[in-house]
């Protein structure tokens, strides 16, 4: 849930943000997973480092963020109850986006005088298969394979509502060494997000965020496991500003529609620095 990826900033500005994140749930395996009454507790120190800039007279942005990941769990494993704490390093990722309809480059000064109205916008994100992995574990922190997921998003402004519109697909690499060295295939997993958010006095928002996902099929070694998944989530993102430079921002988002995966409720904060 991304609320404001695909609204006009401007340009020659750099962002560092860091962030804590809390998930707490239950996993939803496949009928195939070898896992029963799984529960999971994900702690998250986040990064992200975000640079604006002109392309083709119009705002861009580029940015990458990555987590260092602390969780603990318990499952019924092949008919027998483990438990376990790890703290692993999560894949970096990559993405650029450029609106390219709706919204000129524009310095800080000239910004401020611009009127908002429809932005559309594309953008190219990856995930660089760098994290902690080791394929003794079924769970890891790390992915083994790239990921690559182009999108493309509306916004439109209205006094001091305004709403967001995304779409995009992750396309996988496939992983050769999952648990066990099973060969793993995964098909494309689609997804739409959708954000109303207002915006009160001295730079403050509040957004009301949804998705819909859908697809991410598997096969392990020739097998098909069972788990499309057709998820959903909601959540609010508040964002206020401290100074011209500081910011925080809080966040809480639950699942409402889980077919295969996590059932997690999750919650964090983030504080922004603007160079």
């Amino acid at each position: 849930l991304e609320p404001r990826s695909y609204t006009n900033v401007p340009v020659g500005e750099t962002f560092v943000v860091l962030g804590a994140a809390r998930s707490d749930g239950e996993i939803s395996p496949t009928p195939s997973s070898p896992l029963e009454e799984a529960e999971l507790t994900i702690d998250s120190a986040l990064f992200g480092l975000a640079h604006t800039f002109d392309l083709a007279g119009k705002s861009a942005k580029l940015d990458v963020a990555t987590a260092r990941l602390c969780y603990e769990g318990s499952a019924i494993f092949q008919g027998e109850f483990v438990e376990g704490r790890r703290c692993e390093y999560a894949d970096p990722k990559m993405r650029l986006t450029w609106n390219f309809y709706g919204a000129p480059a524009l310095t800080l000064k000239d910004f401020a005088s611009w009127k908002p109205g429809l932005v559309v916008g594309g953008s190219l994100q990856v995930s660089i298969p760098v994290g902690t992995y080791d394929s003794e574990h079924l769970i890891n922190a790390g992915a083994n394979r790239w990921m690559v997921r182009p999108g493309i998003g509306m916004s439109r402004r209205r006094g001091r509502f305004s709403w967001e519109l995304m779409a995009s697909v992750r396309w996988f690499e496939d992983n050769d060494d999952f648990f066990n060295g099973v060969h793993v295939e995964q098909d494309p997993l689609y997804s739409l997000q959708a954000h109303f958010i207002y915006r009160f006095n001295k730079g403050r928002w509040i957004s009301v965020n949804g998705n819909w996902f859908q697809g991410g099929e598997t096969t392990q070694d020739g097998v098909e496991a069972d788990d499309y998944m057709e998820n959903s989530r909601w959540g609010l993102t508040f964002s206020m500003p401290l100074s011209p430079h500081h910011s925080l921002k809080f966040f809480g988002h639950t699942g409402v529609v889980t077919r295969v995966g996590n059932e997690f409720d999750t919650y964090g904060a983030a504080w922004q620095y603007r160079f």
